[in-house]
């Protein structure tokens, strides 16, 4: 098999790896990583590639390398549009941490978010109290969206005034 292909189907493959490992493993919010996220990241693309290009460390092999990796990227952001089941197998399905102002401990705990966490969610949507929140949810990129009747109010004002609608229009 020609050796540039194989270097695109490596890196296919250890794509797909990671995505599984990361759910096997649990996620929690990748989109706000810790120090120790990050250098978990450094380390597992240091150790994968390898696995990836083979001998091959040519510009050549890394060009393609990372078109797998695009390319298999594109496909699958591609499917999890086209299929809710695909989607929710790989990415899951939003969790709720928070209803009607009661945590909700078991998904806490299920995904691995501590309550100091998710009183700094809650602090970051401008919400001062747990018991002020109407609906919070760990969602499947992995942030907290936070809902409450204060708080709804507040972003509603913003709006119209930036619209440069008033109340006496």
């Amino acid at each position: 098999m020609n050796d540039l292909l194989l270097v695109g189907l490596r890196s296919a493959a250890v794509y797909l790896f990671l995505i599984v490992a990361i759910r096997v493993f649990g996620k929690k919010e990748l989109s706000q990583l810790s120090v120790i996220d990050l250098v978990f990241i450094l380390l597992i693309s240091n150790s994968v590639q390898n696995a990836m290009v083979g001998n091959n460390s040519s510009l050549e092999g890394g060009l393609i390398a990372a078109t797998g990796l695009f390319l298999v990227n594109f496909v699958l952001k591609n499917l999890f549009f086209k299929s809710k089941k695909l989607s929710e197998f790989f990415q899951g399905d939003p969790v709720m941490l928070v209803y009607q102002g009661k945590v909700i401990k078991e998904h806490l705990a299920k995904t691995g978010i501590s309550e100091d966490e998710l009183m700094e969610a809650v602090r970051e949507h401008g919400v001062e109290k747990v018991k002020d929140v109407d609906l919070a949810i760990l969602e499947v990129d992995g942030n907290i969206s936070v809902l409450s009747e204060k708080f709804q109010r507040r972003t509603t004002r913003r709006r119209k005034a930036h619209k440069g609608i008033t109340k006496e229009q």
